[in-house]
């Protein structure tokens, strides 16, 4: 029979000035034996706590689904299902609300105490009953549920946290993809043939989006501009940067493209590359607020030639593969665009000759390091190039790609790699 003793007014007081959810209110006593209920009702009501009675296991297994009691007070032996199994199936029940469980017994052999601490049991109070034992018991097993709720209740904040930062993070992580699929549009074509030649491009970043950007674009009767840039850092705000620049060496927007120049007959000429670095120094010094800095090879390839004029600031040489296999790789080095202003930059130039490739690199490529933290570096580029001598277009930097991540052990690349091949084959060779 399920008896729910009323609590006074005291009592509700006392309940009310509780922790709320995190206070231990609810007992539930379970003696087959109806006077020891009620000693034990009489006690534990007086203390502040509502109580619930049962004088079964059976019976208290009912009550505890209906009201999942915060402790139980229940005696080992009893007819039928006795104290060890119902606290078995007590444990058995799910919910999130931990129930602490006090065996009243005889029994006080260590095997037996064993056998109660197995089936679940917390603490366990020795028959007869003493008051003062009792309550002590009850107030540590309070002090036990007040610090498992509040670490349940820290855990379900963490998990909340956890869930919101996911989602976060998946929301994100959405955004990153669009932004490389926007990123990647802005080399339009990764491959194009020209009458004297064959350009192709490769951009690959270490993370979803990058500072690295290449490009070409006409350049006005018979010339192509090629540039390569390395914008500092990683992520977004390299990323954006990238996609500035990009406006600034447009292909679709002659009449933006800084390194062009208007005759009045309404055709375009390139502009001293020397210049043209110069110009941008001053443009991300003056009209960008950005600590952002970038490194950039700029090329004019006369297609009709073979003649290539170039600016280098701060990047990489360009590397030259002749016909015969030999290669060379110069250039005056440069200092970065972006960090002081009045910087000059110098032009250098090359003669292509039928056969012979320009391969323009990040330094993404040659500062690649292995598994003992060695680079790749110059000399390292060099016998890449000459293994891959008989590999041209889109499938040399597959190639290339390969065998970096073959020399580093790994294709996760810790900086951004981007390059420009350009192959010359002259007027005169059959394409």
């Amino acid at each position: 029979m399920n008896v729910k003793v009323k609590p006074s007014e005291t009592e509700l007081v006392s309940e009310s000035a509780s922790s709320g959810a995190d206070a231990l209110h609810r007992v539930l006593i379970v003696d087959d034996s109806r006077l020891q209920r009620k000693i034990l009702c009489s006690s534990v009501k007086r203390w502040g706590f509502e109580v619930y009675e049962a004088g079964s296991g059976e019976e208290a297994m009912e009550i505890a689904r209906d009201i999942q009691p915060d402790l139980v007070l229940s005696d080992w032996m009893m007819p039928g299902m006795n104290g060890l199994e119902f606290c078995d199936e007590f444990r058995k029940m799910s919910g999130d609300r931990y129930g602490y469980f006090i065996l009243l017994t005889s029994k006080s052999e260590k095997n037996e105490v064993a056998m109660g601490l197995e089936a679940g049991a917390d603490d366990f109070v020795t028959k007869p009953v003493d008051a003062n034992e009792l309550r002590a018991r009850i107030a540590a097993g309070e002090r036990i549920l007040r610090m498992q709720r509040e670490l349940t209740e820290k855990n379900r904040l963490i998990t909340d946290t956890l869930g919101e930062l996911q989602r976060v993070y998946d929301s994100l992580d959405s955004d990153l993809i669009e932004a490389k699929k926007l990123q990647q549009s802005l080399i339009r074509e990764r491959h194009k043939s020209f009458e004297t030649g064959d350009v192709s491009l490769m951009l690959r970043s270490s993370g979803h989006v990058g500072g690295d950007l290449v490009g070409f674009f006409p350049a006005g009767a018979g010339h192509l501009g090629l540039f390569s840039i390395d914008v500092s850092g990683h992520g977004i705000s390299s990323a954006l940067m990238t996609a500035r620049l990009a406006g600034y060496l447009s292909a679709a927007a002659p009449d933006q493209n800084v390194a062009l120049q208007r005759a009045p007959d309404g055709s375009y000429s390139f502009l001293p590359p020397e210049m043209v670095i110069e110009t941008l120094n001053d443009l991300v010094l003056d009209e960008m607020e950005t600590e952002h800095y970038f490194t950039l090879l700029l090329a004019d390839v006369d297609l009709a030639s073979g003649h290539v004029r170039m600016a280098q600031a701060g990047h990489p040489h360009p590397a030259i593969q002749r016909r015969d296999g030999t290669i060379e790789q110069d250039g005056t080095g440069g200092f970065p665009v972006g960090l002081m202003s009045g910087i000059s930059f110098q032009q250098f130039e090359a003669q292509l000759k039928p056969g012979d490739r320009l391969l323009l690199l990040s330094d993404g490529v040659t500062e690649c390091p292995n598994a003992e933290g060695e680079m790749l570096q110059e000399e390292g580029l060099d016998t890449m190039m000459t293994e891959l001598a008989d590999v041209s277009g889109p499938a040399f930097f597959e190639a290339m790609l390969w065998k970096l991540a073959e020399f580093a052990g790994d294709d996760s690349f810790p900086d951004d790699v981007s390059g420009i091949l350009f192959e010359y084959s002259g007027p005169d060779q059959p394409k």
